[in-house]
């Protein structure tokens, strides 16, 4: 791996991140740019770590190793963005943990080069990020759904 094939996939990898960023800060989420273009960039720092023959290391198992620990890792930070307030019953953050996690993936199929995955999973991402919502909240409309969960009365239990 050159170096400049390096610097190609963790610029990728830091690139999609960034966008996916700017999607959570258009939305006024807690993770943004900077956060999220750091956890691609992360993600694939660990694996290219692991998969350069001129890095020492090379232990057979080691890609599949990193990457269990990155996802495991990543899902630890995006717990921390998924809040319920007090007397609240909507849980929220969620979509924007699976973004982190999401983003971190993708820093790893960055890094092992798959651009056939990323050109797959890309369009795919945004259209639920873009059009997820109002599909969503359409059906619920259509079928007589509630957007949101209400906290069950005492003595009853949800349905």
């Amino acid at each position: 791996m050159t170096e400049w094939d390096i610097a190609l996939r963790l610029a990728v990898a830091t690139a999609i991140g960034m966008v996916l960023g700017l999607n959570r800060d258009l939305h006024g989420k807690p993770t943004g740019m900077r956060t999220l273009g750091l956890v691609g960039l992360g993600a694939a720092i660990a694996v290219i770590a692991v998969i350069d023959p001129a890095l020492p290391g090379g232990h057979p198992d080691a890609v599949s190793r990193v990457v269990q620990g990155v996802l495991t890792g990543i899902g630890f930070l995006g717990a921390g963005v998924i809040v319920r307030g007090t007397g609240e019953a909507q849980v929220r953050g969620l979509t924007t943990a699976a973004c982190t996690w999401v983003t971190a993936s993708l820093g790893v199929v960055c890094a092992v080069a798959a651009w056939s995955v990323i050109a797959t999973a890309l369009p795919l991402l945004f259209f639920v990020l873009l059009l997820g919502g109002p599909i969503e909240k359409g059906l619920h409309a259509r079928f007589g759904g509630r957007i949101t969960a209400e906290p069950p009365t005492e003595g009853r239990r949800p349905d």
